[in-house]
């Protein structure tokens, strides 16, 4: 069973207008890395990240969030407390005048053999039928290689960030001749290539 945590915002959109995402890894990514991250209290922002959805959501991309949360198959913690530290998310970013458009968690243990757990792409499958999206014509942004796996699978953009597990995973994609097609310091700097590489005529 896949977990969304939020509902989508309405979409009008016809096929012809798809629209594209930048899909985000939640721990590392967006807030400070916490093994098992269970409470509210110690999710922290990284610096600029608000700054960085606002501006992503502003140059026309819905920002979506896809997480592996396999604490809850192993018991670290429960359904209420992921969804407690998803409102402290949701809070932080409201406050800077911003939100995300979507949360979608993989809730399985890495053994189960699902199909949601990154780098499997079904979560992005769905987030394309909730909200509308080109996921060919999207980024993949994360921490870690798995988070980029699903990106190349699907025709998107992948951007390796060196916040969280990154520059450890930047070690690892050297060793294994994966070639992301950014790497960032942060997500901020994320957001800014970003809107760089759309914006026309540069």
């Amino acid at each position: 069973m896949t977990r969304r945590t939020d509902k989508p915002a309405p979409s009008t959109l016809l096929p012809a207008e798809l629209v594209r995402a930048v899909f985000l890894d939640r721990d590392g990514v967006i807030n400070e890395e916490v093994n098992y991250l269970c409470r509210p209290d110690e999710f922290r922002l990284l610096p600029r990240t608000a700054s960085a959805i606002r501006d992503l959501r502003r140059a026309g991309f819905r920002v979506v969030v896809v997480t592996n949360q396999s604490g809850l198959a192993r018991g670290y913690f429960s359904p209420d407390d992921l969804d407690a530290v998803h409102e402290r998310m949701h809070s932080e970013l409201a406050r800077a005048r911003t939100r995300l458009d979507g949360i979608y968690v993989c809730p399985h243990h890495p053994d189960d053999s699902c199909h949601c757990r990154k780098p499997g792409i079904r979560l992005f499958q769905q987030a394309a039928e909730d909200l509308k999206l080109r996921l060919d014509q999207s980024y993949y942004v994360g921490d870690k290689l798995t988070d980029l796996i699903p990106g190349k699978t699907l025709g998107g953009r992948t951007i390796l960030v060196l916040t969280g597990h990154g520059q450890r995973e930047q070690e690892l994609a050297r060793q294994q001749s994966f070639q992301p097609d950014h790497i960032a310091a942060n997500l901020y700097e994320v957001a800014e290539w970003i809107i760089h590489e759309d914006s026309p005529g540069l």
